[in-house]
């Protein structure tokens, strides 16, 4: 094990780099695949099938659909039902591009509304206000994996008769008011990206309604009829129908190899995400010049990430030297996210400014995402804890 070297006369600094989010995989995983590659299926077969029961069951929903990407359940959601052109739907900035460019592939209008300041989850409030006769359905983003306002966002829902489509891409376990994130009775899209806490380094699942996942997987695999995936078996048809033009959305064996054994383990790699996050807002929680992330009582946090913001008016750096600090210490780090309306894309064709979404444009400017997962020792921790109270005891106004 590399071991953090003692601060210098200087500043401290590892003797090794630590990676922002490496994937943590054990023996078990990679023995799962090989008898994968050994047996007669690696593409979507009995392994992703048992995936889908096995983490529907999990996360408390009826029903799961594996899938090639978080994005592919997010686009199949809208897809399948059917909001398209003339259509709008509410998200927040404060997300990943793909949570957006979703509703661009249907057609659709992304109608975007400010975040609240706290969480920086999506303000319900907002939302209301946001609402006219062409809104079909709500995307709320469980940012970091802190659940959104649910019951507020649901009862929008209900009076005006909108969908809700959850992005759980960082929700993964996440709980709202004791229920799993995945068990509310909405589409519900989870990311398994290398990054994520559960992975199969490129995959997502799709829970919800059986009914609305029945076409959701016909949607999933060329618009193919039946159980298409099964036609090669030996209980299998070589007869099928494309009654839709669907895509290629679906995941392999392979992938789901990797993430069953992931989920057997998810409860243990949670406890050590939350044994990160207590040391480090142990540590950082009492500094004027950072604000560590809350978990409201009445949610179970993810901590996909753990977003620190800097007070910058008590820095004499901004954030993005607050980065280049951390990497001159060996410590990597990212930002979650520039805003969505910032990108040229979208500024250009809404005319969107970064100001008009003035919480998720002010605290993008003062967001830094420290290392966060379950393979961090506890010296890794300690390393992290060294850099971030060096930097601010240096650049402190």
């Amino acid at each position: 094990m590399n071991h953090p070297i003692k601060p210098s006369a200087s500043h401290y600094k590892r003797d090794t780099f630590l990676p922002f989010s490496p994937p943590d995989i054990s023996e078990q995983e990679i023995e799962a695949v090989v008898d994968t590659l050994r047996s007669s299926w690696i593409t979507t077969g009995p392994k992703t099938k048992d995936f889908e029961g096995k983490f529907s069951a999990y996360v408390e929903s009826p029903g799961g659909l594996a899938l090639n990407s978080c994005t592919a359940g997010l686009h199949l959601a809208l897809a399948t039902i059917n909001i398209g052109p003339g259509d709008e739907v509410i998200t927040t900035p404060m997300t990943f591009c793909s949570s957006v460019n979703v509703i661009e592939h249907v057609g659709a209008t992304p109608i975007l509304v400010d975040v609240l300041p706290d969480t920086l989850t999506i303000d319900p409030d907002q939302v209301a206000v946001a609402i006219t006769p062409r809104t079909k359905a709500i995307l709320p983003v469980h940012y970091a994996g802190h659940p959104c306002e649910m019951d507020a966002l649901q009862k929008l829902a209900e009076e005006h008769g909108l969908a809700i489509i959850e992005d759980a891409a960082h929700a993964l376990p996440a709980k709202y008011k004791g229920k799993m994130i995945g068990g509310l009775n909405n589409l519900t899209a989870f990311s398994f990206y290398a990054t994520k806490n559960l992975t199969t380094a490129e995959g997502g699942m799709l829970t919800g309604d059986p009914e609305l996942l029945t076409r959701a997987r016909m949607l999933s695999l060329h618009g193919m009829s039946r159980d298409a995936w099964n036609r090669y078996s030996a209980n299998g048809s070589w007869y099928y129908e494309v009654v839709s033009p669907g895509f290629k959305y679906n995941m392999t064996d392979i992938q789901a190899a990797l993430g069953l054994v992931q989920l057997q383990r998810i409860n243990e790699m949670q406890a050590h995400r939350r044994h990160v996050v207590t040391q480090y807002t142990d540590a950082f929680g009492n500094m004027p010049e950072l604000q560590v992330p809350i978990e409201k009582p009445e949610v179970e946090h993810a901590w996909h990430l753990y977003v620190l913001r800097l007070n910058l008016d008590r820095l004499s750096i901004d954030r993005g030297q607050f980065i280049t600090e951390l990497k001159e210490r060996n410590i990597g780090s990212s930002v979650h996210f520039i805003p969505v309306h910032m990108h040229p894309y979208y500024s250009d064709k809404y005319g969107w400014q970064p100001e008009d979404f003035p919480i998720a444009y002010h605290e993008f400017q003062r967001v830094v995402s420290l290392p966060l997962n379950s393979t961090l020792s506890d010296e890794d921790i300690e390393s992290v804890i060294a850099a971030v109270t060096d930097i601010v005891e240096t650049f402190r106004l």
